[in-house]
């Protein structure tokens, strides 16, 4: 591929890993209107995951260093007990992956899935919110006291059963069209956490999927003698992706404070809906 066919798909990725849209979902599209083949994409894509994956690290290095420090050792197993499932069920369907997953259709229907799960979660989200004003109106208490704070990330902000049930929800995003973000969001909805904690707990559970299955795919690579082969174009791709990523999730954070899952629920009928009448 050209240079700007590589810019274009390392720009896709970067926008669209941390925008519940699915990344996967639009690069698949994307190469459908480049015409370019789609076998073999998904260690591509996976080393521009490795670059998001480092927007990650240093868009949040502060809570990562935290938890390195050991200060937070129980958040650090939360994360690690919410990405089991995914790592499971990730090696059970990879052979699934490259193929029967990379369908337009399967895109599509995903897209749609993932806009009704954001309006169940978006729903419960509101309930919950609801009945802790109402308490507090009740008590003569604000609602910060009932809930807790909203950056209560740490000191057992996230207890370990719901970054498990965080985790199953990372495992949609296993098919294209679901969203990795938009999927553990509203996993952390339905968990019962505030919208900015599930935000950033969904940011640091992202890390260990993204490396893991970015790093297996180079190694894969390098037993297959093809890592040699990796072109200008690929490293043009990812410094599009790592900008991209840091753009994109400072947007998600600042854009959820004060709106809905389901303004990217409408976006994503409206694509699933291109897809099946165009494609």
């Amino acid at each position: 591929m050209d240079f700007i066919q590589s810019a274009v798909l390392g720009l896709v990725q970067g926008l669209t890993e941390f925008i519940p849209v699915s990344s996967t979902g639009h690069l698949i599209l994307v190469r459908k209107l480049m015409d370019l083949p789609l076998a073999g994409s998904l260690a591509f894509d996976a080393i521009l995951q490795l670059a998001t994956g480092l927007a990650v690290l240093v868009y949040f290095w502060k809570d990562i260093w935290n938890i390195i420090k050991n200060k937070e050792a129980k958040l650090f197993w939360t994360l690690v007990i919410g990405t089991i499932p995914a790592v499971i069920l990730g090696l059970l369907l990879q052979k699934y992956m490259d193929t029967v997953f990379r369908g337009t259709s399967v895109v599509a229907f995903s897209l749609v899935a993932g806009a009704i799960l954001f309006y169940f979660a978006e729903k419960i989200s509101h309930q919950k919110i609801g009945q802790a004003n109402g308490l507090a109106d009740t008590c003569f208490l604000t609602r910060e006291e009932i809930r807790g704070p909203e950056s209560e990330l740490f000191s057992g902000g996230v207890k370990v059963i719901q970054g498990f049930l965080i985790g199953l929800f990372q495992c949609l995003a296993l098919v294209p069209g679901m969203s990795r973000s938009g999927s553990t969001i509203a996993g952390g909805l339905f968990a019962g956490l505030t919208r900015e904690v599930a935000i950033r707990f969904s940011f640091l559970l992202s890390l260990p999927i993204i490396f893991g299955s970015g790093l297996k795919k180079v190694y894969d690579l390098a037993q297959a003698g093809a890592l040699a082969q990796v072109e200008s174009s690929l490293i043009l791709a990812s410094i599009f992706a790592f900008i991209s990523g840091l753009l994109a999730i400072h947007f998600l954070i600042k854009f959820l404070k004060n709106h809905s899952l389901n303004y990217f629920g409408v976006y994503r009928i409206l694509l699933a809906t291109v897809i099946l009448i165009w494609l």
